[in-house]
């Protein structure tokens, strides 16, 4: 399917740059990018909007990517390779993401859990995080934006794990 539109916050006057403004903010309180990118890359699948990963040794190699734990994000509870902090996390982004047909999406455990392993502020931002890319995914579904694919051009590439720490 091809998309309906622009991505809206392109059509929009003025809306590109405060989106941006929140991106940069919420990645400059000690939050690891590589963290971000595990809940935004989690929350994506929940939300059915394709994420195109490399997989294969060399296609991590030609993107430049060096976090190979991107694949298994989804099985993450199965996994060893994420830390605990990183965990407490994904918990809380699957929990603030499926928020139908439950009292209490988000239960003191869950969220004890994240405060266990973050400040204040960086659990603020994560918590942000996790909303901006719920609105970046709902816009793009609702548009039928084409799927995302960290490896357009791998000559051209920019690291997911690195890209957004060059955001204006």
């Amino acid at each position: 399917m091809s998309p309906r539109m622009p991505n809206p916050s392109l059509v929009v006057p003025d809306v590109l740059p405060p989106m941006r403004a929140l991106v940069k903010a919420v990645n400059s309180v000690g939050v690891p990018l590589q963290t971000l990118v595990l809940v935004h890359l989690r929350i994506s699948q929940i939300n059915g909007r394709t994420v195109h990963l490399p997989i294969k040794p060399k296609e991590f190699e030609d993107a430049g990517e060096e976090d190979r734990r991107l694949p298994v994000v989804a099985t993450w509870r199965e996994q060893s390779c994420f830390t605990d902090a990183e965990r407490s996390v994904l918990a809380l982004a699957e929990a603030a993401t499926r928020i139908d047909d439950r009292e209490d999406p988000v239960s003191d455990e869950v969220w004890d859990e994240a405060a266990r392993h973050w400040t204040e502020v960086q659990l603020a931002a994560v918590v942000l995080h996790i909303g901006l890319v719920n609105l970046w995914n709902r816009v793009n579904v609702a548009t039928r934006q084409e799927a995302v694919d960290w490896r357009i051009n791998p000559k051209t590439w920019t690291p997911m794990t690195s890209r957004l720490a060059t955001t204006p």
